[in-house]
């Protein structure tokens, strides 16, 4: 399929190629097309005694029009570094058994998810059951006799008529649908099945999986305490669809099927990692608070549920992802740190000490600080050997080992072929005081091939979403597409953001958008008198919280030449009732209910200020988009249109709130973007109009 016929999923004409025409060698430019050269490690598992790592190898099918996974292996070792399960359909999920002699994955058959063992001396391998639905997080018993993962237990659908028998070949009007559930569809899976996950337990030579659970409202992440016993988390509260974050932990007894929670308190308690020798839990969780943001602390508690204490309480980072020790002395997490995702050993009296400061690269389109570790578990001594996703500014994830905690040794190189000979933006740090009242900003700009600090080039301010994630110091397929076309491109982490502690984050508490906008105007300011950027040439685009912020951006100033307002909130009052994280968003955001404050809701709206925008701004947004529904976008469109702004909907068909998902999608996506703004750059646009 070629790419021009790809790009045609979007309704505006790709404008940006002819307009930004580099000086460069066009060789050596990252254009459009070399997207589906990509390739990036994820999930790598690290084997018990540290000899070897399994990974998820991602790579683009062309002609599929979607990210495919195989996985690989590497000789930790040796270097050795070679397909394990390729060209079957995509292979995710892989789980080492605890002697290491036999792995468990996810498997696509004609389209449905099945669960796969494999044996590591001859690579022979079948599917260990019949499923009638897809399973998920499986995990391995202790003993490497059973396997506990998730399931869908349909439930049947509420109705009040039955209809009548169609006759043979007519082609009668689907049966309606009723729905009583308040979440009744999910951005990226569509409107949900009746049903609730469960946990069931099957041998690990196949058969029949036995269900262990039984929950109203069911339950997920298994994890083995004892050969006997699961823990598993859960909500079990009568109206737990009004409290969407809270959880606990519970017991399976696996003889009785008796459930019994270890966690009680009103707050999430989630991920629990069980100790080497049985004895302890960790798992992470808070007291909810009723914010916007709050972070994760680490939690240790007796295998009964007794003596919990909190690891983490004086240290001021959000933990999210935890790993024993294999000595059991000790905790890895995973945490962020000003852009930078780290891994840091927690002793059990809650020293924090720092391991290794380049995870990463897993965020294929846009720099988030995404990436994942492991390991291993009978490797011996105190020092853990780790297997992690490594992240760099000019490469997306490679698998990386650190034995000790010392630095990473890269094993991979899966992108040289595609990159190595390209001439790709450089990424400079810079850090500036807002402008509302001197808080400390960090952000990055990525600088074109060509650039020269002589004030001509164009800008784009590139703003996260979330608002609760940051971004970082890592390689983005869209920033170097804008690189690629000559802008200088600055990306922020505002207040909001996670990663510089509790309290920065909590600053846009109940006021959001707010001071966050002031803080990227400081950023803008910032480049413009640094002579990077021509202050003519200034345009703004962002997706999700970051086309909130955009669309607040035009409705609060005219300095830019054009904007792209990216699957944004745009009323909340419609957000707060009909988006899927409806419930938390009136619970978190606001606190109240849209009748209860409408003025609040109107406040922080988007469409309240719609009056003030004189800005061309183009809005864009996935068809299958729940988060952020298309209204949103649609509602900001329409009234620019009745005041005569200059503005285009763009809808991408099948697009769910992860909007390039697909490679031809993120192409799209970022070429019409460019194609909007070189059709107001008062340098390109008599070229742009030719």
């Amino acid at each position: 399929m070629k790419t021009r016929y790809l790009l045609a999923i979007c309704s505006l004409p790709s404008l940006a190629t002819a307009a930004f025409a580099s000086d460069a060698d066009e060789s050596r430019r990252f254009t459009a097309e070399r997207v589906f050269d990509l390739e990036y490690a994820d999930d790598p598992q690290i084997s018990p005694d540290g000899s070897t790592i399994v990974y998820a190898r991602k790579s683009m099918d062309k002609f599929a029009d979607q990210v495919v996974s195989d996985l690989w292996s590497i000789d930790t070792r040796k270097g050795t570094h070679r397909p394990l399960v390729s060209g079957q359909g995509s292979s995710s999920s892989v789980r080492w058994s605890p002697s290491g002699d036999r792995l468990i994955y996810m498997a696509s058959n004609n389209g449905k998810q099945e669960l796969r063992l494999r044996f590591k001396d001859t690579g022979d391998s079948f599917s260990l059951a019949q499923l009638e639905q897809s399973p998920g997080a499986p995990v391995w018993s202790p003993d490497g006799k059973s396997i506990a993962f998730t399931m869908l237990v349909p439930d049947e659908r509420p109705g009040f008529a039955k209809p009548p028998k169609s006759p043979e070949g007519a082609e009668w009007a689907k049966p309606v649908r009723v729905v009583d559930d308040l979440v009744f569809r999910f951005d990226g899976a569509g409107y949900l099945p009746k049903g609730k996950t469960q946990i069931f337990v099957l041998g690990t030579e196949g058969g029949t999986p036995r269900q262990v659970t039984d929950g109203k409202n069911g339950f997920d992440s298994p994890q083995w305490l004892g050969n006997g016993a699961l823990l598993v988390t859960g909500n079990e509260a009568e109206d737990a669809d009004l409290d969407p974050i809270e959880s606990e932990i519970y017991r399976v007894d696996l003889s009785s099927e008796a459930v019994t929670p270890l966690t009680q308190r009103d707050g999430p308690d989630f991920a629990p990692k069980i100790a080497p020798n049985g004895a302890r839990i960790a798992y992470l969780g808070y007291d909810d608070e009723l914010r916007s943001y709050q972070q994760n602390n680490v939690y240790l508690m007796g295998s009964d549920g007794g003596g919990a204490t909190n690891l983490t309480v004086n240290y001021d980072r959000s933990v999210d992802n935890i790993a024993w020790r294999p000595d059991g002395k000790a905790l890895i997490g995973q945490i962020e740190v000003e852009g930078i995702l780290t891994l840091v050993s927690i002793d059990l009296s809650g020293n924090v000490r720092t391991l290794v400061e380049d995870i990463g690269g897993t965020s294929l389109g846009r720099p988030y600080a995404a990436g994942s570790f492991s390991v291993a578990s009978n490797a011996g001594g105190s020092s853990p050997i780790i297997a992690y996703t490594k992240g760099s500014t000019n490469r997306p994830a490679e698998v990386a080992i650190s034995r000790g905690g010392r630095d990473g040794r890269q094993l991979t190189r899966l992108n040289d072929d595609a990159l190595g000979h390209l001439d790709l933006a450089r990424i400079e740090e810079i850090k500036i005081s807002s402008s509302h009242d001197g808080r400390e900003i960090e952000a990055w700009v990525a600088l074109p091939p060509n650039f020269r600090p002589d004030g001509s080039f164009p800008m784009i301010l590139e703003i996260h979403g979330g608002p609760a994630t940051m971004y970082g110091p890592y390689f983005s397929a869209e920033i170097q597409r804008y690189a690629a076309q000559g802008y200088v491109t600055v990306y922020a982490n505002p207040r909001g953001s996670t990663g510089y502690g509790e309290d920065f984050a909590q600053l846009i508490d109940l006021n959001y958008p707010g001071n966050d906008h002031d803080d990227l105007m400081s950023v803008v300011d910032a480049l413009i008198a640094k002579n990077y950027v021509s202050k003519d040439r200034l345009f703004i685009t962002g997706g999700s919280g970051g086309g909130v912020l955009t669309a607040w951006a035009v409705g609060k100033t005219d300095r830019f030449a054009a904007a792209a307002t990216i699957k944004p909130v745009i009323n909340w009052t419609s957000m707060a009732l009909a988006g899927d994280i409806a419930r938390f968003v009136s619970r978190h955001w606001f606190r109240a209910q849209p009748w209860e404050q409408p003025e609040e809701y109107w406040r922080r709206s988007p469409l309240s200020i719609v009056n003030n925008v004189k800005t061309p701004t183009m809005v864009m947004v996935g068809e299958a988009d729940w988060r952020t529904p298309a209204w949103e976008a649609e509602q900001f469109y329409t009234a620019l249109k009745v005041q005569k702004v200059d503005t285009v909907l763009v809808r991408v068909p099948g697009a769910s709130h992860l909007i390039a998902r697909r490679p031809s999608q993120l192409i799209a996506k970022v070429d019409n973007i460019m194609g909007w703004f070189a059709k107001y750059d008062p340098v390109k646009k008599p070229e742009a109009e030719d």
